[in-house]
């Protein structure tokens, strides 16, 4: 029997943001001033959003600490970090807007750290030639957050908290709504739309070592896949190289790269400071090659180059994976990081109070007085929904993209500090694009009620079964399975690692949640599963492809980047019969003013200088 929608509470809104980051705030609070009413569903409690985990600042080339950044280093800073495979569009954009994005957060309230003229104040980070990440101490993404949410809540947007979104459902190929459930109360609830912007950030939970939160389980990705939506870059997933190590019930928190921005330095067992050991050919000309000149850089010195410690986070988390692997990694098979030696305890207190905090409560260290213990974490997906850069729609007419969810920014590497900025700049251009696309809709647009009843029979099922799979234990088996999607990998673990996949489908299907569905987390996890596996495959199918080591994507057995492949990229999507498609697509060349900015050297782009 379908569903009788009149029974379904139903919201109706011009667009629906999904997540209530910073991107879907941004967002949000875009398209309402563009005259939209604009409907914001967030799965955990507003406020609660993984950007608040976001530390160390956001990327923008204000030029207040260094007067000779510009937009043009910042982008070539984003595309040599990216290894070239970037969407050069979207880079551009970026570079360009970043500046005014925070800028404008400061007109609504952002309280910034300030240097002594009473500028922004903006702290060095890894891969940036010049001090470049406007700043809270290291609770940047708090802050953003708690602006973001002042200003946009007189702005006249609906939220709905504790919400999660299932379905995308379409009229003629058209968004037109979609299909959710309370999680409190497990009623189900539709809304519907003439577009929506997917804000749900990454998929950091199908590893097991991670410093996303319980959200990260890449729901929206694979709501635009289901959709009829591309992904793109899958294969590059950050591993953050500092993340705490030991007790082992705080293993995967971040370790904000602040802590090197300010001083930190990286040691291995035999108290070397090993990263000097790593730097790659194509960063020499910018980095330190001895303590003194790279303290000289701390210290303020312009004609000093940047600490090997402020290298790309791919170069740095493979450091310490070689110094581990070589037998000098620390007590519990990471690296220690120093800040207690090189700077005073005040100085620590004031400039990182997130982290002395986290450390003094978590662990039982302080930063101020001991090493902290660190080690490669998955922190990042720079892989996710294509969207065109100018307007962030994607392949499905209506359905929009901005954040973490999305790929083609950051290519096969994102720089430290340029996600924040990444969601400022992408969810303002996602709410413009989105008033554009809904200006030009000529018809109301409908919802099929099989379409619903599709959808909830999918919901239930879990609930439906006389037993089944547990879906905390299928979880612990996904996650066992991309420990050979990691850091590093070969063929024969990604083949491994697909197979896998394949003979847990049908445990999937089988899945099973007692009880009702009201206060139901074992039904919660067992909604979230598929898109975990969604997302998984999607990595495994995409690393296989890709036969060279580049950025975050390292193959054992394809060491090194190849030329051929500095143009391709996988694309995914989904097969008519539901299977998953995995192929190389060719990249258009650069236009010539971008290229010139990428290859050029530093002399030409610094203080304005025009290319």
């Amino acid at each position: 029997m379908n569903a009788d929608i009149s029974e379904i509470q139903t919201f109706d809104h011009d667009v629906v943001v999904i997540g209530a980051g910073g991107a879907g705030l941004r967002a949000a609070i875009e398209c309402s001033a563009q005259g939209l009413n604009t409907g914001m569903i967030c799965k955990s409690l507003l406020g609660k959003a993984h950007t608040v985990m976001a530390e160390g600042g956001a990327a923008a080339s204000l030029g207040h600490t260094d007067e000779r950044d510009n937009w043009k280093v910042h982008f070539r800073d984003t595309i040599r970090g990216g290894k070239f495979l970037n969407q050069w569009r979207m880079a551009e954009l970026h570079a360009q807007h970043a500046a005014d994005r925070v800028r404008e957060l400061e007109e609504w309230g952002a309280v910034f750290d300030r240097t002594p003229d009473g500028y922004i104040n903006q702290r060095p980070f890894g891969g940036h030639r010049y001090p470049r990440l406007a700043h809270t101490g290291d609770r940047t993404g708090l802050e953003i957050i708690r602006t973001l949410q002042d200003y946009g809540i007189h702005q006249g947007i609906h939220v709905h908290q504790e919400c999660t979104a299932l379905k995308l459902l379409k009229d003629s190929g058209k968004i037109s709504g979609v299909f959710g459930y309370w999680r409190d109360t497990g009623r189900f609830v539709l809304f519907r739309t003439k577009a929506v912007i997917m804000a749900t950030g990454g998929a950091g939970k199908i590893w097991r070592v991670t410093s996303n939160s319980w959200e990260y389980t890449g729901d929206g990705m694979e709501m635009a896949y289901s959709a009829g939506a591309e992904l793109i870059d899958m294969e590059f997933a950050q591993f953050h190289p500092t993340g705490m190590i030991w007790p082992l019930s705080v293993r995967g928190i971040l370790v904000t790269e602040g802590v090197r921005g300010e001083g930190g330095v990286l040691l291995n067992s035999e108290n070397e400071r090993f990263m000097f050991n790593y730097t790659p050919d194509r960063f020499k000309e910018e980095t330190a090659d001895s303590p003194e000149e790279a303290q000289r850089w701390l210290d303020g010195d312009t004609s000093a180059r940047r600490p090997p410690e402020l290298l790309t986070r791919d170069v740095v988390a493979k450091s310490i994976m070689k110094e581990v692997e070589a037998g000098r990694g620390s007590a519990h098979g990471g690296a220690y990081l120093d800040i207690a030696s090189r700077r005073d305890g005040e100085y620590i207190k004031r400039k990182l109070p997130s982290m002395y905090h986290q450390f003094k409560e978590l662990a039982e260290v302080d930063i101020t007085k001991e090493r902290m213990e660190v080690g490669p974490t998955l922190h990042y997906m720079m892989g996710g929904i294509a969207v065109d850069g100018d307007t962030q729609m994607t392949a499905v007419p209506g359905l929009f993209a901005c954040g973490e969810c999305t790929g083609g920014m950051h290519g096969a590497n994102r720089l430290g500090g340029n996600s924040l900025s990444d969601l400022l700049v992408f969810g303002w251009l996602a709410g413009k694009g989105a008033k554009e696309y809904v200006r030009q809709l000529s018809r109301p647009l409908q919802i099929d009620p099989d379409h619903i009843e599709e959808a909830r029979r999918q919901a239930v099922g879990p609930l439906n079964q006389e037993g089944g799979e547990n879906p905390y234990l299928l979880h612990e088996e996904l996650q066992n399975i991309m420990n050979d999607v990691n850091i590093v990998r070969t063929a024969d673990g990604l083949k491994r690692a697909i197979d896998s996949l394949e003979e847990l489908k049908p445990k999937l299907a089988n899945i099973y949640a007692a009880g009702s569905s009201q206060y139901n987390p074992g039904w919660n996890q067992a909604l979230s599963m598929r898109p975990m596996f969604i997302v998984a495959e999607a990595v495994a199918r995409a690393a296989l492809i890709r036969e060279e080591s580049r950025g975050a994507h390292t193959r054992l057995d394809f060491e090194g980047e190849r030329e051929e492949w500095g143009n391709i990229n996988i694309m995914i999507c989904q097969n008519t019969d539901g299977s998953m498609d995995a192929r190389k697509v060719g990249r258009n060349s650069p236009p010539d003013h971008l290229a010139k900015i990428a290859y050029s050297n530093l002399e030409d782009l610094e203080g304005g200088v025009h290319v």
